[in-house]
């Protein structure tokens, strides 16, 4: 049996199994990526950070310790809904579509670990960056962490396998019409999954594109998680720093 809806990101987030087949992320790399962040950025304790596309709040939780005041938003109820045991004063959780402003102005927005680029409309694209815009304090700023598609694609892996606990996830990888696609498929207790991940080959170009139609300024480019420049043929991540 198919599970998928229209828009992926709506059912694949919304499933333990996306959970399961990224526990393995690196919590210390993404810990140590937060501190040269904030300190780039001259952010004081109690200053305010929207974390947009948050999960589970996994970056959200960390910042709340280094003593911001963190809002997590996503669109996934079920990530909030587990996001939500951590709350406290200074850390809050809520369902919240990201092409729409939130009606808050905050220190910085962060959007992290490639949670942008998943629409079908091109225009939601924008509406995102333009939401951003009007989320931030005058001299706040705006950060995307996304993967630099031009290795991502030098490197792709057209087909593995991903054994974790009882489930084995087989996944494959290819380009199509400006999107990197990962179908996703497994089996568990006699059913099976299907589910497809789509995230828009954008490069900086593109970005710089969204920046100009959003009168928004890139002020910082940055290639990995140690915030070493950004070379498009070597650098892991694309990190873009705007206000």
């Amino acid at each position: 049996m198919q599970k998928e809806k229209d828009n992926w990101y709506a059912s694949w987030f919304n499933t333990p199994y996306y959970h399961i087949l990224y526990k393995d992320r690196n919590h210390r790399e993404a810990a140590l990526f937060m501190n040269q962040l904030t300190a780039f950025l001259n952010l004081k304790p109690k200053d305010s950070i929207l974390d947009l596309a948050c999960g589970r709040g996994r970056h959200s939780k960390y910042l709340y310790k280094q003593g911001f005041d963190v809002t997590g938003v996503d669109l996934s109820e079920e990530s909030i809904q587990y996001a939500k045991q951590y709350e406290k004063p200074g850390l809050h959780f809520e369902v919240h579509d990201m092409c729409l402003p939130y009606p808050k102005q905050f220190d910085a927005v962060f959007n992290l670990f490639t949670s942008f680029g998943y629409f079908e409309n091109e225009e939601d694209n924008l509406r995102t960056i333009k939401a951003i815009k009007a989320e931030l304090k005058p001299e706040g700023h705006g950060v995307i962490d996304f993967l630099n598609v031009e290795l991502a694609i030098k490197n792709m892996i057209p087909s593995e396998r991903k054994k974790i606990g009882n489930i084995v996830f087989r996944l494959e990888k290819y380009v199509e019409d400006g999107y990197i696609i990962k179908n996703i498929r497994f089996k568990e207790e006699g059913e099976d999954y299907f589910f497809t991940e789509r995230v828009k080959a954008l490069t900086l170009e593109d970005f710089n594109a969204y920046f100009e139609a959003a009168e928004v300024e890139l002020k910082h480019t940055f290639g990995d998680y140690q915030l070493n420049r950004f070379d498009k043929n070597n650098s892991e991540r694309l990190i873009l720093i705007f206000k």
